[in-house]
């Protein structure tokens, strides 16, 4: 390794982790000590890092206030070295962060709030498609459609939330008070995508939750009415189940319908 290549790593070290090691290339001045100068730097790389969590989590940021906000994205920042290229991604260990670390982790609230702002920016960048008119459904014959499986937008996330977190970050969103913070007796599968180039969110029910992770592993119709046989009487599933699949294709969730021999269009 070059001389200069050593130098680039220890003024690395020394900005993401206060390596000690390059001090001793850095010559003191009347006006400042060679760790001042070097902690210009390191400050400026800690803003930028502040920045991006403002900008990833303005949920969070409005919940908890400047003060608070700064003092957790310090000590995530000392915690959580960027493991990155691109800072875009440098904030999706905070809600693991705030899950696990004192005292973020006696407010359970927090790593949800984080876990569903963050579920929101990758819903925003996930990869386009084209999604499917309802008129596809018609052209699907009775006797096929229990071999019908569906693909999904690639922006689609489900998340199972313990906590209102979706509405408290909707009201901080428009400038309103949020709701208290309140914790729901099971958790609630919130489906998320990508629809107009907006994302959006709404609530599941549990059978519906369940049939779309089947729909996003593959899952035919016809084994997903299998599955309904948990909360539905078997005169009541088919029904339900293409309800379920009309309203993913209303949404704009779904991009292609697929048979077992073709793929449907």
């Amino acid at each position: 390794m070059s001389d200069l290549a050593q130098l680039q790593g220890a003024f690395q070290a020394y900005i993401t982790q206060h390596d000690p090691a390059m001090l001793e290339h850095v010559v003191s001045t009347p006006a400042a000590t060679a760790e001042q100068r070097l902690e210009i730097y390191a400050e400026a790389y800690r803003l930028r890092l502040l920045e991006t969590l403002e900008t990833d989590f303005p949920g969070l940021h409005g919940l908890l206030g400047d003060v608070q906000f700064e003092q957790l994205g310090r000590a995530y920042i000392d915690a959580c070295a960027s493991q990155h290229a691109s800072i875009r991604w440098y904030g999706g260990r905070l809600s693991d962060f705030l899950r696990d670390r004192s005292p973020y982790r006696e407010q359970p609230a927090l790593a949800e709030l984080a876990r569903f702002e963050w579920a929101q920016g990758e819903v925003f960048d996930a990869a386009d498609a084209t999604p499917m008119g309802i008129a596809a459904l018609q052209g699907i014959a009775a006797q096929d459609w229990a071999e019908l499986s569906v693909q999904v937008h690639p922006s689609t996330r489900l998340l199972n939330l313990s906590w209102n977190v979706p509405v408290v970050w909707q009201a901080l969103d428009a400038d309103e008070a949020p709701p208290p913070l309140s914790a729901a007796e099971r958790p609630v599968a919130w489906l998320m995508w990508r629809r107009e180039l907006r994302p959006h969110w709404r609530s599941l029910q549990p059978d519906e939750a369940w049939a779309l992770q089947q729909a996003l592993a593959g899952g035919s119709f016809g084994v997903i009415c299998e599955g309904l046989q948990t909360w539905l009487e078997v005169e009541q599933i088919p029904l339900r189940a293409a309800g379920f699949i009309k309203q993913w294709v209303s949404d704009e969730l779904v991009v292609e319908l697929r048979l077992s021999s073709k793929a449907a269009s």
